[in-house]
């Protein structure tokens, strides 16, 4: 058995990292020494390769913790999206190479090549490359647009920057107005897929190049997400009393980032043809009702008043990849969590 300290050493994971999974029971050492050190097994490790791959797949805790929690989560399951992740990363290094065999026998052909032009194309293709596979990538509007240079987010960037940069509030209508937009046309543009979203998401995060093309940064990202939420309080205050009201818009944001990949897992069970009531589902369902809560609060008629607005408002769902069918299908899940 390891040790804390022996166990962040080998794992190039932090004491502190180990000390906070611990904490969240995420990942729970089977033991303690006499002396009380943390004393890891070799299932607590097999664990912890999971929670690591699945961090790598973009997946926030509180994902991985449900997803943990399912029977059906296998180890052999997690190790074969590595694999296939890695095999992204082996077709992404043969076309570098096949690009480069191409410039180098233009210019021993003593041709002048568009390197800007090739330069551009091929940093795309290779950033994408990292996160979908060809097939998504063929079924990605988003990535077709610029690959094409059909995008029009470089306008839609510019207003809502020149917006902030004008110091108009979330709550200004252009901005709301801005912030549908956008919220629409990222829906449209990852043809409707939550798991698109995510993934374009971590890649944002992780691939400053991504940044820099754009022009879209984190400031900017949280303007558009309180610009869209203040155009939905707007719809859920024609629905709520002033204390409900008020609880919702103190708390309607705060955990605004855990959706997507919340919505993605949800969808992927649908797509595998799961039932509500599996365990898998519930445990997404419990996850989501948790969310739900955090910015609805606790109150059984405020939750029904917020299902009123739902059902009479659809636009209240446009911009969040969340569909009538999965609103029924998690609705299930969540009556399976209730006793009988």
């Amino acid at each position: 058995m390891l040790k804390v300290g022996e166990l962040a050493k080998r794992s190039g994971l932090t004491v502190r990292a180990l000390h906070h999974y611990d904490s969240i029971g995420l990942l729970t050492p089977s033991a303690r020494s006499d002396s009380g050190y943390r004393l890891y097994n070799s299932d607590d490790i097999a664990r912890l390769h999971q929670i690591q791959a699945l961090r790598r797949f973009g997946v926030a805790l509180a994902g991985i913790a449900a997803f943990l929690a399912s029977p059906g989560s296998q180890l052999q399951a997690i190790v074969g999206q590595q694999i296939a992740a890695l095999t992204r990363q082996i077709d992404q290094a043969a076309l570098l190479r096949e690009q480069l065999a191409a410039l180098q026998r233009q210019i021993a052909a003593g041709e002048e090549p568009d390197l800007s032009t090739w330069l551009s194309t091929l940093e795309l293709m290779t950033m994408y490359d990292k996160y979908f596979t060809k097939d998504e990538l063929a079924g990605l509007p988003l990535f077709q647009q610029e690959a094409t240079g059909e995008s029009e987010w470089p306008q839609l960037v510019a207003r809502v920057r020149a917006l902030m940069e004008g110091g108009a509030p979330p709550s200004d209508p252009q901005a709301r107005q801005l912030g549908q937009q956008w919220m629409s046309k990222i829906e449209r543009d990852t043809a409707g897929n939550p798991d698109f979203f995510a993934r374009l998401n971590v890649m944002h995060e992780q691939e400053p190049s991504v940044r820099q093309r754009t022009g879209i940064t984190r400031p900017m990202i949280d303007y558009v997400v309180s610009a869209t939420s203040e155009s939905r309080l707007a719809i859920y205050q024609r629905y709520l009393s002033p204390d409900e009201f008020a609880f919702m818009r103190a708390n309607i944001g705060k955990r605004a980032q855990e959706w997507p990949p919340l919505i993605a897992a949800v969808r992927a069970q649908m797509t595998a043809g799961a039932a509500p009531t599996d365990p898998a589902v519930r445990q997404l369902a419990s996850t989501w009702l948790e969310l739900f809560r955090s910015h609805a609060g606790d109150k059984p008629e405020t939750h029904m008043k917020i299902r009123a607005a739902h059902a009479r408002e659809p636009g209240l769902l446009t911009g969040t990849w969340v569909t009538p069918d999965m609103v029924a299908f998690i609705g299930q899940a969540m009556a399976a969590l209730k006793p009988a």
